[in-house]
């Protein structure tokens, strides 16, 4: 008991410690409540009041604090909506950058196509011309030959009278002497007259031949230089066409490295599918003769040219054109994507945009097919299969012949899509493969 009286009293001497200690800033007040007659007051205590002002300071720091934060959080997230703007609108300009870009590609690949048909053109006519000045080369040859003849005949008999002419004057010289001095009778003076006649006739003959041979000579020299000025001239136009053949094979077999697809397989493979085919590109045949050198290069013009058409066959048969002809925006590229692989390439555009085939093959399924929605497979050569998915409407049928550039579909949202789109798979020999390639391989060819 005695104990407990003096905890009792040890925190009674606490508190009151306490009590003086803060009743030099909370002194003790008193609050009087007046109800009618009676009056009452409250007693506050120094301690009551330091907590009373402890809970209202507490109360009021946390309304500081917590003001402050949502002060902060309001500034903070105007800054990252202005910065969101700014992201916005810097993605929003990179975006017309990329479409500028792309447009000013799209238009070098139409002018590199263009140039590219012009060469092929005048490689053409090129060919004609050369073919053309092959005739007259052979003609002027054959003139000369024929020329050439003519001269040694005239040469010949030119000598000719000049031994018979030489052997009359000799005859004359021995004969007419005797003549003089015998006399003469009618006989002899008609013979000499024929003789006489027939000297002037051969005298005449001679002049005429040298005259004769004089421009048989300059004939000669004339189209020895025609002919040397033809050769200068064919050897130019052989020139031309050799450096435009090389600047136009280059490019097509460049288009077909990059996409790892070999050349001379594909000019091989082509051939042996168009071996009916003839026309200009057909070989130079002379029998059992060998070529002239001109012939030799001839042959190797009309070969390069050969292997120029295969290529442009072939470039028709493997899917390097873009499927969209109009201004769209690359959404989603190929390879991982969400953790699982994206086997093609997305393109955004308006509903109903054009799609194009990008290569010549034959339709092998059309329709509805899972996460594709609708969806054209067509079939290639060489092994490739192109896909177009989440399209609107389809315009071709299951077994049509497309052509590269035909209309097949619409772009549209089916299937599993989050937005109006084309998803777009090439595939070689059933394997997947990045489309981007072969768009980018061709891009300055188309």
């Amino acid at each position: 008991m005695c104990e407990n009286l003096k905890e009792l009293s040890l925190l009674s001497i606490i508190v009151i410690s306490i009590d003086t200690f803060l009743s030099r800033f909370f002194p003790e007040r008193r609050v009087f409540l007046r109800s009618g007659e009676d009056t009452r007051f409250i007693r506050l205590r120094p301690i009551t009041q330091s907590v009373i002002f402890a809970i209202l300071a507490a109360f009021l720091s946390w309304s500081i604090i917590a003001t402050s934060l949502l002060l902060m959080n309001s500034i903070g997230s105007g800054n990252f909506r202005e910065q969101a703007k700014r992201d916005q609108k810097t993605y929003q300009q990179r975006l017309k950058e990329m479409e500028f870009e792309r447009n000013l590609r799209r238009q070098e690949a139409v002018s590199a196509h263009t140039r590219f048909e012009l060469a092929l053109r005048e490689v053409s006519q090129m060919q004609s011309r050369l073919l053309s000045s092959e005739l007259e080369r052979a003609e002027l040859k054959t003139a000369f030959v024929i020329l050439q003849d003519r001269l040694r005949a005239t040469i010949g008999q030119t000598q000719l009278l000049r031994e018979e002419r030489a052997s009359e004057l000799e005859l004359s010289d021995t004969k007419m002497p005797e003549l003089q001095i015998n006399g003469f009778n009618e006989s002899d003076r008609q013979t000499i007259t024929f003789l006489n006649d027939a000297l002037s006739d051969t005298a005449m003959q001679r002049d005429r031949s040298i005259i004769d041979t004089a421009n048989a000579l300059k004939q000669v020299d004339d189209i020895t230089l025609e002919i040397r000025l033809m050769e200068e001239r064919n050897d130019q136009i052989f020139r031309q066409i050799e450096e435009a053949l090389t600047v136009s094979i280059k490019p097509l077999e460049n288009v077909f490295n990059k996409v790892g697809l070999n050349s001379k397989s594909i000019i091989d493979t082509v051939r042996r599918g168009y071996a009916g085919y003839g026309g200009p590109f057909t070989t130079l045949s002379t029998g059992d003769s060998p070529l002239t050198p001109n012939e030799n290069r001839t042959a190797a013009i009309l070969s390069s040219l050969d292997e120029v058409n295969i290529y442009r066959i072939a470039m028709e048969k493997v899917p390097l054109t873009h499927p969209l002809k109009r201004s769209h925006i690359l959404t989603s590229g190929y390879g991982r994507r969400w953790g699982k692989m994206h086997y093609g390439i997305d393109f955004a555009a308006p509903h109903a945009t054009s799609i194009h085939s990008t290569a010549d093959g034959v339709v092998v399924k059309i329709g509805w097919m899972s996460g594709y929605g609708r969806m054209i497979k067509i079939k290639h050569d060489f092994g490739f299969e192109t896909r177009y998915a989440h399209l609107s409407k389809i315009r071709v049928k299951k077994g049509q012949m497309v052509s590269r550039g035909d209309h097949i579909g619409d772009m549209g949202n089916t299937g599993r899509s989050t937005g109006t789109h084309l998803h777009y798979e090439v595939r070689l020999n059933g394997k997947a493969a990045n489309p981007m390639k072969y768009i980018k391989a061709a891009r300055n060819v188309f």
